[in-house]
């Protein structure tokens, strides 16, 4: 028999290996036979991708789209949903251009698509990667079923700058956890199978180094050491590489002084050479046409240093289509580099069965019965639930009762279009359910709600426009605030416990939403100081894209729910957890300081020749300020819930392994609280001693645990030689013998320690 099950593997996998390999022919000898078809203008031309145009949708950045499909001038659009629309422009590509190449249609689907989950920072908080995967999974039903079949997801940025707004789309700060996400993600959106009516293509983005723009600002110049790039920020792209992702974006960001978009050594000997990568790589939205910007020459010069470079297809900006032809005749570019760019946007095309059947995204009835569905919606409620970060809880004030009267007041409490939060364009905003109408339909007549405004997100005018573009205006009353503050407090007199809706509008994080000033908008502050005045009970419920600051909120306001932004159901999701029908099991992907003047904050810090002291505040001549002490308001992993989880000591198998080896690593985890709930437990390793300054803590394993109240359970971590690897000074992933630390906790500063040796 155990012959018999080895022969069956041995076949089984020689057959997926011959079967791929015959796939790889077929796909090579159709795209080989089909560009001795095409002249270098239709070549050029499928590497144009641009918006929908007035054809299809009316209004666009794109012109003339009609005629350059019929041209053979476009290969991609983007920005365009619908079946019936869809299929009109690739019906004109199919049937009106000369060789009919189908058009392949792409779409920011980057936390769901119609059914909205929490923003990604959000998600990240889940640690649920089964969730996280799901979620990806329905998201592409959804945007499939709408006609589309490529999305611009995962974005697996690293950031330590939660200045930067776009911080709010990705996963945080931590190497481990964004690279196991950004894989689950690209698994999600592509499936088994490519070719199926129901996955999306996924690209990997911004390639690379995006999230540490200096200060924070978006689109600033990053600049970092080989040692940081290859140990801290590549591995989540290229864990999202080594799970299948299709293609690859580009950061708008320069690396070692040449920007992404025309950076060979990065887009050639990086993610080709050394990774394998052998997709098709797109640029942001007019990034060839922002080298002239960066001072790299004219539209000509920098579309040639693009192509140059292994980028493939030019979004927007039109620079590879209007002068490609010129830098072929000039010499400037190769037509060996025009055929590989052409090449690569119909493999990618060919990949998603397009040649097949340009049409099989184009199902109305698909469209009609796979968008909101009932179970998508049930599930985006669960995970959104999951994702709350309870941040404070004093005196277990939460969960509330289900009776007397609660006061909901604050500028996001009833605001439906801001709950699925940043990068959602494609929800229905004037669909989406408020807090407000969430807790009144989870409660009913159990518990009276009464509700107010309480105050303006801010009080600046200007500002308050800025926070609410793309149409998501929150409530705003043009009379003066201590006539708004007293109205407000007079309708909490009424009530038992007050529920605070207060942080950010869904548009102060994401693109271009950079701030500098991370505490709760100055209106907010004051109406929850004299929410707290009032003598009754406060609940804040913090609606945020990043970590802000929160060092008044945390001495004063006696429970905190950190919620995001949490989508299409964040409504009944907070209401759920707020009245104890879910038990809040959320743990911060990023680390939250106690001040701006703190930021880069994160856990994986270096040691420095003059650590300061555990324990201490201050020490003269050591690593640290003068007026706040080295650590933050919530560190990252942190996150608590209704009951609580006591750990044993850590036990080890035997205190030191060799290459091949495995030590086994065991806590008991016990459920001591009175309510049934999930922890996550989170494994950390220090390298004591190395060729290179090794950080703090590494995040190299976690696991989500449920346990029945009273319930212990034995939790167990393996750590191989994989786990110690990392980039040397001569970019070498090595391991090196000596003394280890490992960690196991509840967060990455209140953990269990034990010490092991590689020799």
């Amino acid at each position: 028999m155990y012959r018999l099950t080895l022969f069956h593997i041995v076949w089984f996998l020689l057959f997926t290996f011959c079967a791929r390999a015959q796939q790889q022919d077929n796909m090579d000898k159709f795209v080989s036979d089909l560009m001795t078809k095409m002249t270098i203008e239709e070549k050029i031309g499928q590497l144009n991708l641009v918006t929908g145009g007035e054809a299809i949708t009316g209004s666009a950045v794109s012109t003339g789209v009609e005629t350059k499909i019929k041209a053979g001038q476009i290969g991609g659009i983007f920005s365009m949903s619908s079946p019936t629309k869809i299929r009109a422009a690739q019906e004109l590509a199919v049937k009106h251009s000369r060789l009919g190449i189908p058009i392949i249609f792409g779409m920011d689907v980057i936390h769901g698509y119609k059914t909205m989950f929490p923003i990604p920072l959000g998600l990240a908080a889940t640690w649920d990667m089964t969730l996280i995967r799901e979620s990806a999974r329905i998201a592409a039903v959804e945007a499939s079923a709408d006609g589309i079949n490529w999305t611009f997801s995962p974005m697996v940025d690293i950031s330590r700058d939660p200045r930067w707004g776009r911080i709010s789309e990705g996963s945080g700060e931590d190497t481990y956890l964004g690279s196991r996400i950004a894989a689950e993600m690209v698994r999600g959106y592509q499936g088994n199978d490519l070719t199926a009516n129901n996955t999306l293509m996924a690209c990997v983005k911004h390639f690379a180094l995006y999230g540490a723009a200096e200060a924070g600002r978006d689109y600033h110049t990053t600049d970092m050491s080989l040692h940081r790039m290859y140990n801290e920020y590549f591995p989540p792209y290229k864990a999202a590489i080594d799970a299948g992702a299709g293609t690859v974006m580009t950061s708008f960001n320069d690396i070692n002084g040449v920007p992404a978009t025309a950076n060979k050594w990065l887009m050639t000997d990086v993610l080709r050479k050394q990774w394998g990568f052998e997709g098709m790589v797109v640029t942001d939205y007019t990034a060839v046409n922002e080298l002239i910007d960066h001072g790299f020459g004219d539209l000509q010069t920098v579309s040639a240093l693009a192509l140059n470079a292994g980028v493939h297809m030019d979004m927007v900006g039109e620079g590879f289509l209007t002068t490609l032809k010129k830098s072929l005749d000039e010499g400037k570019v190769t037509e060996q580099e025009i055929n590989e760019a052409c090449r690569l946007v119909l493999e990618a095309k060919y990949k998603l069965g397009l040649f097949d059947d340009p049409y099989k995204y184009c199902s109305e009835e698909r469209a009609k019965s796979e968008i909101l569905k009932p179970e998508h919606l049930a599930k985006a409620r669960e995970i959104a639930g999951k994702s709350f970060v309870l941040l404070k809880n004093e005196n277990q004030l939460l969960p509330l009762e289900k009776s007397g009267t609660v006061a909901l007041i604050g500028p996001l409490a009833n605001s439906g279009p801001n709950m699925p939060g940043t990068w959602s364009v494609s929800a229905d905003l004037g669909n989406t359910p408020s807090l407000l109408e969430g807790m009144q339909v989870v409660l009913g007549n159990q518990v009276r709600i009464v509700h107010h405004l309480g105050a303006n997100l801010m009080s600046d005018a200007k500002y308050q426009e800025r926070a609410t573009m793309f149409g998501r205006a929150i409530p705003r009353d043009e009379r003066p605030e201590s006539e708004i503050l007293a109205e407000a407090l007079e309708v909490a007199k009424s009530a038992d416990v007050i529920v605070a809706a207060l942080g950010e509008s869904s548009e102060m994080t994401g693109e271009s939403s950079s701030r500098t000033d991370l505490d709760i908008p100055d209106t907010q502050r004051r109406l929850l100081d004299a929410l707290l005045k009032t003598g009754k009970p406060v609940v804040l419920v913090l609606f945020t894209g990043r970590p802000l600051t929160l060092t008044w909120e945390q001495e004063h306001v006696p429970a905190i729910l950190n919620v995001w932004f949490g989508g299409t159901e964040t409504g009944k999701a907070v209401a759920d957890v707020l009245f104890g029908d879910a038990i809040p099991s959320g743990k911060l992907p990023a680390t939250f300081p106690k001040n701006v003047g703190q930021i880069p904050l994160y856990y994986s810090a270096k040691n420095t020749g003059r650590p300061l002291a555990e324990g201490a505040w201050f020490q003269k001549f050591r690593s640290n300020y003068l007026d706040v002490d080295n650590d933050p308001l919530y560190p990252f992993g942190y996150g608590l819930s209704y009951t609580t989880f006591a750990y044993s000591d850590i036990i080890l198998d035997k205190n030191s392994m060799r290459s091949g080896d495995k030590i086994k690593a065991t806590i008991a985890l016990s459920n001591t609280g009175n309510y049934d709930g999930e922890e996550v437990v989170q494994l950390y390793i220090r390298d004591l001693v190395g060729s290179v300054t090794r950080p703090l803590k590494e995040l190299k394993g976690f696991q989500k645990v449920f346990l029945k109240k009273g319930e212990s359970r034995e939790i167990a971590f393996e750590i191989s030689i994989e786990d110690l690897k990392f980039y040397n000074n001569n970019l070498e992933f090595v391991a090196e013998p000596g003394d280890f630390k490992l960690f196991i906790g509840t967060n990455s500063r209140d953990v269990k320690e034990a010490t092991f040796s590689l020799r």
